[in-house]
């Protein structure tokens, strides 16, 4: 099967659709995953796997379409058992999967999504089958020491930078480098480049999570969505750690006067705002973003020599808008 290049996105969501959960029984366990993956997404870690699977070998990136997928169908499980954690009521604007069904059938169905994810992963290369394995356990491991991170700095009364920035990178960026390790093992990377695919994904990966927070409180203009969401919510960002970092006396007492629950939600946006515009937050962040976009693309550059990188910067830039 030959995949247009333009068209990989399209690729996987025609796989994933063809999955048989709609008639897999009992219907109780499979409907919901059913449910969850017709939500769709934008798809970017199949699609990465199948970039870098093509640009080592130089071969069809559908040869790798049930290995991207199970990265894909990987991360809609922990999407299932977040949105439990999280109490969340709505996922990709419809009701959650345990609002639809019930947190036990949640929970279940994501243990049945995360079994059949382990099978496409072996599935169509046998002689790289343990390798992949442990390299998908690994990312899988370190995905859930990410999400506990998160909640343990939640409850910290306290928390440093290093220990956010460490959280981000497993919960968020490690997934991201995975995609890219799979692709690239599968095709036959040997271990150099294969580490220099991870450290890409993660690099690129953190970046793009510290801009989510900077765009939570400073949105560009026309983002629609609600500005200070992580603040309403005295959510532990860089942002906000680099702020009780800097600040002084006076306005480290006003930082925790306003994160506390007498203060109402319009009040509490706008004076951390005001706090982070006068320690020039907005700056620091974008200087720190910057940095770990400067090493993804030194690691970029480096691949472009060992393989046919093209495709996924432009790929990356295009989806991102922003020049890897």
């Amino acid at each position: 099967m030959s995949i247009p290049r333009s068209d990989l996105r399209l690729a996987v969501e025609a796989h994933i659709a063809a999955m048989p959960f709609a008639d897999m029984a009992p219907a109780n366990l499979y409907q919901p995953i059913h449910y969850i993956l017709k939500l769709k997404g934008k798809r970017i870690r199949p699609v990465l796997t199948l970039l870098a699977y093509e640009a080592v070998s130089g071969r069809e990136p559908a040869e790798a379409l049930n290995l991207g997928c199970s990265l894909e169908l990987f991360h809609n499980f922990t999407l299932m058992h977040d949105d439990i954690m999280d109490r969340a009521p709505v996922r990709r604007g419809q009701p959650t999967v345990h609002k639809v069904w019930n947190e036990n059938i949640a929970i279940l169905s994501g243990d049945a999504l995360f079994a059949f994810s382990m099978g496409l992963v072996v599935q169509d290369f046998p002689q790289k089958a343990a390798p992949l394995a442990l390299e998908f356990t690994r990312v899988a491991m370190e995905v859930c020491e990410g999400q506990m991170e998160d909640m343990d700095l939640a409850d910290m009364p306290q928390a440093d930078i290093p220990a956010y920035i460490e959280m981000i990178r497993k919960k968020t960026a490690v997934l991201l480098g995975g995609c890219m390790t799979m692709g690239s093992m599968a095709a036959g990377a040997d271990a150099d480049l294969t580490e220099r695919f991870r450290k890409f994904g993660e690099n690129l990966g953190i970046g793009f999570q510290l801009q989510d927070d900077l765009m939570d409180a400073f949105p560009p203009e026309g983002f629609g969505k609600q500005i200070g969401g992580d603040i309403i919510e005295g959510k532990k960002t860089f942002l906000l750690l680099k702020a009780m970092e800097l600040a002084d006396a006076s306005q480290r007492a006003d930082l925790t006067r306003l994160l506390g629950p007498e203060t109402s939600e319009s009040d509490r946006v706008d004076g951390v705002l005001s706090i982070f515009q006068a320690l020039h937050i907005k700056d620091i962040t974008e200087a720190k973003i910057k940095e770990y976009y400067d090493v993804a693309g030194e690691l970029a550059q480096e691949l472009d020599q060992r393989c046919d990188f093209t495709k996924i910067r432009a790929y990356l830039e295009e989806i991102f808008h922003r020049k890897i």
